[in-house]
């Protein structure tokens, strides 16, 4: 089984998926990570995230199996990484990757911008997480906070807005919802009501034939 979480940064996707993989006992891929790996490997050269050709070559070299997500989860990781994943060769490198994965037994939950468009357009079940900007401003500038880094309110939301704007407005695989995704926003939720209303989505699709 394959469920896909798509959403915009600092939705609850991310979460959620790994509460559902272990529920389950499937494996995890937070994909949004390949693409911080991209950007990491960008700026430890000392190139910027615009220079197509780095992040592509980048691309084709990582391996997950190495990541420090400590590293891959600093603010300007995450800001550079919204470039490089909107060039399509730096998508097409890691598309492999993200598909092998995913079917791989004994299921698999993956959570992105383009799982259930792109990555994996069958996956039996697709969620797609929401939560207003304000909100998703307010829990990324926690987390921020929460690791030792300075972080202010306002920046950070604008910051998610250019990004949504990026990431809905690329050419490759733009942020959208699918066609038969189910709709959940967390803006009212905490992580556990969030899990439970997944979790009902995921039961559902189970008990189809």
């Amino acid at each position: 089984m394959i469920i896909a979480i798509d959403g915009p940064a600092a939705s609850g996707k991310g979460t959620l998926a790994k509460k559902l993989a272990a529920h389950y006992g499937f494996r995890h891929l937070d994909t949004g990570l390949l693409y911080r790996a991209v950007a990491l490997a960008v700026l430890s050269a000392g190139h910027k995230p615009t220079e197509r050709d780095k992040a592509i070559a980048a691309a084709k070299t990582i391996d997950p199996a190495t990541f420090d997500e400590t590293a891959l989860k600093r603010y300007d990781v995450g800001e550079a990484a919204s470039v490089v994943s909107a060039i399509p060769e730096v998508r097409a490198a890691l598309f492999d990757l993200q598909q092998n994965f995913a079917k791989a037994p004994p299921g698999a939950v993956l959570d992105g911008r383009d799982i259930g468009t792109v990555i994996c357009p069958d996956a039996a079940v697709k969620i797609f997480v929401v939560a207003s900007p304000e909100v998703r401003a307010h829990r990324r500038t926690m987390e921020l906070r929460g690791r030792g880094e300075n972080a202010d309110e306002k920046a950070v939301l604008a910051d998610i807005l250019a990004r949504d704007e990026r990431d809905r407005s690329r050419s490759a695989a733009p942020l959208v919802q699918a066609a038969d995704a189910h709709v959940l926003d967390t803006s009212a939720l905490d992580i556990e009501g969030s899990f439970k209303a997944a979790l009902a989505l995921v039961e559902q699709a189970r008990k189809r034939p």
